[in-house]
Protein backbone atom coordinates (compact mmCIF):
# COMPACT_ATOMS: atom_id res chain seq x y z
CA UNK A 1 0.00 0.00 0.00
CA UNK A 2 2.79 2.07 0.96
CA UNK A 3 4.41 1.66 -2.14
CA UNK A 4 1.24 2.64 -4.19
CA UNK A 5 0.72 5.94 -2.57
CA UNK A 6 5.04 6.81 -3.25
CA UNK A 7 4.18 5.75 -6.92
CA UNK A 8 1.11 7.72 -7.48
CA UNK A 9 2.42 11.03 -5.53
CA UNK A 10 5.80 10.16 -7.75
CA UNK A 11 3.34 10.48 -10.81
CA UNK A 12 1.18 13.07 -9.54
CA UNK A 13 4.66 15.27 -9.24
CA UNK A 14 5.56 14.65 -12.79
CA UNK A 15 2.88 15.82 -14.19
CA UNK A 16 2.40 18.81 -12.11
CA UNK A 17 5.67 19.47 -13.21
CA UNK A 18 5.31 18.95 -16.33
CA UNK A 19 2.17 21.33 -16.47
CA UNK A 20 4.18 23.82 -14.92
CA UNK A 21 6.85 23.41 -17.75
CA UNK A 22 4.58 23.61 -20.34
CA UNK A 23 2.43 26.96 -19.01
CA UNK A 24 5.89 28.34 -18.92
CA UNK A 25 6.54 27.72 -22.24
CA UNK A 26 3.75 28.80 -23.71
CA UNK A 27 3.82 32.09 -21.51
CA UNK A 28 7.47 32.77 -23.03
CA UNK A 29 6.19 32.08 -26.59
CA UNK A 30 3.46 34.64 -26.65
CA UNK A 31 6.18 37.26 -25.24
CA UNK A 32 8.35 36.75 -27.97
CA UNK A 33 5.75 36.06 -30.32
CA UNK A 34 4.38 40.25 -28.83
CA UNK A 35 8.03 40.91 -28.99
CA UNK A 36 8.28 40.31 -32.79
CA UNK A 37 5.48 41.58 -33.70
CA UNK A 38 5.97 44.72 -31.92
CA UNK A 39 9.91 44.80 -33.60
CA UNK A 40 7.93 44.80 -37.11
CA UNK A 41 5.32 47.83 -36.03
CA UNK A 42 8.51 49.96 -34.99
CA UNK A 43 9.74 49.50 -38.08
CA UNK A 44 6.94 50.49 -39.90
CA UNK A 45 6.36 53.27 -37.59
CA UNK A 46 10.17 54.05 -39.04
CA UNK A 47 9.38 53.62 -42.30
CA UNK A 48 5.96 55.86 -42.13
CA UNK A 49 7.62 58.73 -41.02
CA UNK A 50 9.67 58.45 -44.01
CA UNK A 51 7.37 58.14 -46.28
CA UNK A 52 5.74 61.52 -45.31
CA UNK A 53 9.22 63.25 -45.29
CA UNK A 54 9.69 62.16 -49.00
CA UNK A 55 6.46 63.41 -49.64
CA UNK A 56 6.76 66.95 -48.17
CA UNK A 57 9.01 67.71 -45.28
CA UNK A 58 6.29 69.62 -44.21
CA UNK A 59 4.57 66.65 -43.02
CA UNK A 60 7.62 66.13 -40.40
CA UNK A 61 8.10 70.23 -39.95
CA UNK A 62 4.61 70.80 -38.86
CA UNK A 63 4.30 68.45 -36.26
CA UNK A 64 3.79 69.81 -32.64
CA UNK A 65 7.71 68.95 -31.03
CA UNK A 66 6.59 66.36 -27.91
CA UNK A 67 3.22 65.75 -29.39
CA UNK A 68 1.76 61.93 -29.77
CA UNK A 69 1.11 61.14 -33.33
CA UNK A 70 -0.70 57.66 -34.67
CA UNK A 71 0.57 56.49 -38.05
CA UNK A 72 -2.49 55.25 -40.18
CA UNK A 73 -3.03 54.43 -44.06
CA UNK A 74 -5.36 55.80 -45.39
CA UNK A 75 -6.26 56.38 -48.60
CA UNK A 76 -3.90 55.16 -49.87
CA UNK A 77 -1.39 56.22 -47.74
CA UNK A 78 0.42 56.90 -44.63
CA UNK A 79 -0.96 59.84 -42.08
CA UNK A 80 -0.26 60.94 -38.65
CA UNK A 81 -3.70 61.26 -36.92
CA UNK A 82 -3.90 63.12 -33.12
CA UNK A 83 -6.39 60.69 -32.66
CA UNK A 84 -5.36 57.42 -30.92
CA UNK A 85 -5.89 53.92 -32.59
CA UNK A 86 -4.56 50.67 -31.96
CA UNK A 87 -3.13 47.48 -33.74
CA UNK A 88 -4.35 44.12 -32.47
CA UNK A 89 -3.29 44.83 -28.78
CA UNK A 90 -0.94 47.20 -29.37
CA UNK A 91 -0.75 50.97 -29.81
CA UNK A 92 2.09 52.88 -31.55
CA UNK A 93 2.58 56.15 -31.27
CA UNK A 94 5.16 58.52 -33.11
CA UNK A 95 6.76 61.45 -31.60
CA UNK A 96 8.95 64.22 -33.37
CA UNK A 97 11.52 66.66 -31.28
CA UNK A 98 13.51 69.73 -32.25
CA UNK A 99 17.03 69.41 -32.68
CA UNK A 100 20.26 71.39 -32.06
CA UNK A 101 23.38 71.82 -33.57
CA UNK A 102 26.74 73.16 -32.50
CA UNK A 103 27.35 76.40 -34.34
CA UNK A 104 31.20 75.16 -34.65
CA UNK A 105 31.01 71.27 -35.15
CA UNK A 106 27.58 71.38 -37.05
CA UNK A 107 27.47 67.88 -34.81
CA UNK A 108 24.11 67.20 -32.88
CA UNK A 109 24.01 68.97 -29.68
CA UNK A 110 22.32 69.62 -26.87
CA UNK A 111 23.54 73.46 -27.53
CA UNK A 112 23.52 75.07 -30.21
CA UNK A 113 21.03 76.67 -32.93
CA UNK A 114 17.88 75.00 -34.03
CA UNK A 115 18.34 72.91 -36.85
CA UNK A 116 15.15 73.16 -38.86
CA UNK A 117 16.01 70.47 -41.12
CA UNK A 118 16.63 67.37 -38.80
CA UNK A 119 14.21 65.91 -36.17
CA UNK A 120 14.57 63.34 -34.12
CA UNK A 121 12.15 60.81 -34.10
CA UNK A 122 10.43 58.54 -31.61
CA UNK A 123 8.18 55.51 -32.22
CA UNK A 124 6.98 53.71 -29.38
CA UNK A 125 4.87 50.67 -29.06
CA UNK A 126 3.61 49.36 -25.82
CA UNK A 127 0.93 46.53 -24.87
CA UNK A 128 -0.46 44.64 -22.02
CA UNK A 129 1.37 41.28 -21.25
CA UNK A 130 1.03 39.76 -17.93
CA UNK A 131 -1.27 42.79 -16.41
CA UNK A 132 1.67 44.81 -16.88
CA UNK A 133 2.72 47.44 -19.86
CA UNK A 134 5.24 46.37 -22.32
CA UNK A 135 6.91 49.14 -23.91
CA UNK A 136 9.56 49.13 -27.01
CA UNK A 137 11.10 52.66 -28.48
CA UNK A 138 12.88 53.29 -31.57
CA UNK A 139 15.04 56.54 -32.14
CA UNK A 140 16.61 57.84 -35.24
CA UNK A 141 16.99 61.07 -36.93
CA UNK A 142 15.48 61.98 -40.18
CA UNK A 143 16.71 65.31 -42.09
CA UNK A 144 15.16 67.02 -44.84
CA UNK A 145 17.69 65.48 -48.06
CA UNK A 146 15.45 67.02 -50.06
CA UNK A 147 16.33 70.74 -49.25
CA UNK A 148 18.14 72.75 -51.89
Amino acid sequence: MVEMLVAISIIAVSILAATMVAQKSIYVSRQAFHATQAAFLLEEGAETVRILRDNAWTNISSLTPGANYYPIFSGGTWVLSETANVVGIFTRQVSVMNVNRDNITKDISTIGTDDPGTKLVTVTVSWIEGGATVTKTLQFYIMNIFSQ
